[in-house]
């Protein structure tokens, strides 16, 4: 149902956008060029306008595996280019604020990477170039990872990695894969003793990230859509009668002792890898751990079913952004090509364990295979720069959800919070 016109979503949007462009550098009137005909190799350097730096600097998420990765596929583009890249590590989720500070004092890199869930806020900070780029050069990606990555008809990020969730489990524990949600539960009632740390079914229960299935399968929503299938940021459904039932659902877990409070990934992934825990919830990024924690133990399947229906988990997409302060735009896009091609997102995954965002790579592995499956129900984070103000309010309902607060009180209230952060972003 409308709560608002659609001519007043768009003079919101229109005043946000104008409030925030003033912190952020003045775009183009067209996109940059882009260096070469393919994106695995620059094959003819005279096409590139700006002349060739000596480096270039990427700020990469600071994980192990990840930081291996892309140094030995910056080496390869040294090698090939003749251009020396810095790799800065950096929390994914802090590169946005940084960049806001660092990118006008020119300290700031050349690509960043960021989940496709902040590309509307990118854009409406001007914090990323808008690419202009050839059919040949999007040959390979997934088109739905390309869609994710763009707005307002502009493709600002080309995809690394795509990702979703699925349901972790130790067949020494569990010899076979529940397959519904009140399986699992038996399950974890047979095997939770807390006083030994041991538990049947852990996972971030206070993270809305992983929870959201739980909320969306009886029927909640984020945000509803418009006639034109746009997101209508009006329309909020975290607290509907299906969100309660699926926050009252979570909420048992906590009651009935089968889920401790205050549970962090650390603490679960570091339980589970010492064979204590039955059943996890997460995502491909732990495979590598677990799978030396596990080895032939380890096996990976959807999330089980409510009522007989598959759970919408949150799947994103990863890319890499051009910055809009780089002074090298069009080298910076050749690195991210470069970096995302068939062969390096290959070397990428066999270290890394994040799948591609290509369909031009066969993956071969029962345990990401499960991911795979789990992803033919997943539903992508909504891309609106609206996103960013459910995550908090949500993150703190789920906690007072975990400490036995009247789950309808708690969702309206965070529901209140979410439209009132959005207006009051917009009225900046």
């Amino acid at each position: 149902m409308f709560k608002k016109s659609t001519l007043l979503m768009m003079m919101l949007v229109l005043v946000f956008s104008l409030a925030l462009a003033a912190c952020g550098p003045q775009r183009d009137a067209e996109p940059e060029p882009t260096p070469g005909e393919t994106g695995d190799e620059v094959t003819d350097e005279t096409a590139v306008d700006e002349p060739k730096p000596e480096s270039l600097t990427m700020w990469v998420n600071d994980e192990e595996t990840q930081l291996q990765a892309y140094e030995d596929i910056a080496a390869d583009y040294e090698a090939e280019r003749g251009i020396a890249v810095n790799i800065v590590p950096m929390s994914m989720l802090d590169q946005l604020d940084a960049l806001s500070l660092d990118g006008p004092a020119g300290l700031g890199p050349d690509l960043f990477i960021h989940p496709h869930d902040r590309v509307g806020a990118i854009y409406l900070q001007g914090l990323a170039a808008e690419l202009d780029l050839t059919a040949d050069q999007l040959a390979g990606y997934q088109e739905g990872a390309l869609e994710a990555l763009s707005y307002e008809g502009f493709q600002f990020g080309i995809p690394a990695v795509v990702e979703t969730y699925g349901l972790f489990y130790n067949t020494d524990l569990i010899p076979e894969a529940p397959e519904t949600m009140d399986e699992l539960l038996d399950i974890a009632r047979d095997l939770t003793n807390a006083a030994n740390d041991e538990y049947g079914f852990l996972m971030e229960a206070t993270n809305f990230y992983f929870t959201y299935p739980f909320l969306a399968g009886p029927g909640g929503y984020v945000f509803g859509r418009d006639a034109d299938g746009a997101y209508d940021i009006t329309d909020i459904g975290l607290s509907n009668e299906g969100a309660v039932q699926g926050g009252q659902l979570i909420q048992s877990w906590f009651e009935e002792g089968l889920m401790p409070r205050g549970i962090t990934g650390d603490v679960m992934s570091g339980l589970f890898m010492d064979g204590k825990v039955g059943a996890v919830v997460t995502g491909p990024w732990s495979i590598p751990d677990f799978s030396d924690a596990l080895g032939e133990n380890l096996a990976v399947t959807t999330l089980p079913t409510i009522d007989g229906n598959n759970l919408n988990s949150f799947s994103g997409v990863k890319g890499w952004f051009v910055s809009e302060y780089s002074e090298n735009k069009d080298w910076a896009t050749d690195l991210a090509l470069f970096i995302t091609n068939a062969e390096n997102s290959e070397h990428y995954f066999n270290l890394a364990g994040e799948i591609p965002a290509r369909d031009d790579i066969t993956i071969d592995d029962e345990l990401r295979n499960g991911i795979l499956a789990q992803a033919e129900f997943a539903e992508p984070m909504p891309n609106v720069p609206e996103m960013s103000q459910v995550w908090d309010p949500m993150g703190d309902a789920l906690e007072f959800i975990s400490q036995g607060d009247d789950v309808a009180e708690v969702l309206e209230e965070a529901v209140e919070d979410i439209h009132e952060q959005i207006e009051m972003t917009a009225g900046q």
